[in-house]
């Protein structure tokens, strides 16, 4: 079924994070009468005044975009923002991310992804019997599911039991809960499976961010596995444009008769991290940011890595008539821009 967004309100969880901020960024733009319910519990897992930039910008740009800071883990919380706005779309992207920091830190990643997409499942659940019940639940999944698989590129019919990390197997059961939802109580729910998401405004605990930060210090760069790694690279906006298409068009029952569907998002192309660095050099070279390629040192594989990721999008685009595109010059490019102008002003 279409879904209109033009003057519903949406509900954007994770609303300072990365693809949060750019994703309410886009809909405040270009969808009329949008109204924004953003929440964000402003962790300080990395730097917090990027999450207060995004948020600075998203307020600027329209007065239909609401900021609520507090936790999906906090089930008042949750309850009371659908009780008092109501909204109709839920895109849910709060969560703990990173694969490595799960590692030593995995309560954070049951608390945010597991009672808190928990909260907001049994919140889309309380409208159903309402006047104004969910039209459709969207929320982040994560190319970590994958884990060691061997075959490639990585289909959503594949099976993803063997999680190499606590992270991936949070996202899993993420998927996992919101089927059971969809099936139990009719709420039609898209999981999208995120492929290593960059871009200007992006984390600072992901590695080109890192690379360029060391770069411009002038040390050596840490690259796993001695380099032999590959990444489906995806560009945010290209992240972004498929969420908005998803959000328009809830899923086709599965046969059981659950309204539920999960979908790649990857640019179906890796990229060797060797090459990725040097595309990254070349860009920080060209907007004046470094003088010359950085020294880079080579260590084996890290706990919770995985040797390559790559999308299959052919339901992506066979649904949607799209697929990511933007190639790593393009991409890369934007992102040394906007770190000159941020960074070195």
């Amino acid at each position: 079924m279409k879904i209109t967004l033009s003057n519903k309100t949406i509900l954007v969880t994770g609303v300072a994070g990365f693809i949060g901020s750019f994703l309410c960024k886009r809909l405040l733009e270009t969808v009329d009468g949008v109204k924004i319910i953003g929440l964000d519990s402003i962790t300080d897992y990395y730097d917090v005044s990027l999450k207060d930039e995004r948020l600075v910008l998203l307020k600027s740009l329209n007065k239909n975009f609401s900021f609520i800071k507090g936790d999906i883990a906090n089930k008042e919380i949750v309850d009371s923002i659908f009780k008092n706005y109501k909204p109709s779309i839920v895109v849910n992207l709060a969560a703990q991310a990173g694969v490595r920091y799960s590692i030593t830190n995995p309560d954070s990643y049951i608390k945010s992804n597991m009672i808190g997409f928990y909260n907001i499942l049994e919140a889309c659940r309380a409208t159903e019997t309402s006047d104004n019940p969910i039209e459709h639940l969207v929320y982040a999944s994560s190319s970590s599911v994958y884990g060691s698989n061997k075959k490639v590129p990585y289909s959503t019919e594949d099976k993803v039991d063997n999680p190499v990390s606590l992270y991936a197997a949070t996202k899993k059961s993420n998927e996992l809960f919101a089927y059971a939802y969809s099936k139990l109580y009719k709420i039609p729910s898209t999981g999208l499976r995120f492929f290593t998401v960059y871009g200007p405004m992006g984390r600072p605990d992901m590695a080109y961010f890192k690379f360029t930060n060391k770069l411009v210090k002038g040390e050596p760069i840490q690259i796993y596995n001695m380099g032999d790694m590959y990444r489906d690279f995806t560009f945010v906006d290209d992240i972004v444009t498929g969420i908005v298409n998803v959000m328009q068009k809830t899923p086709v029952e599965t046969e059981d008769g659950a309204p539920y569907k999960v979908y790649n998002i990857g640019n179906n192309k890796p990229s060797s991290l060797m090459k990725f660095v040097e595309i990254l050099e070349n860009c920080l070279i060209k907007e004046g940011v470094i003088s010359e390629p950085g020294k880079k040192e080579l260590l084996p594989m890290q706990p919770g890595d995985v040797y390559q990721t790559y999308a299959d999008v052919t339901e992506l685009e066979h649904d949607f008539g799209f697929k990511p595109s933007t190639t790593l010059e393009e991409g890369l490019g934007k992102f040394a821009a906007w770190y000159k102008t941020y960074y070195q002003k």
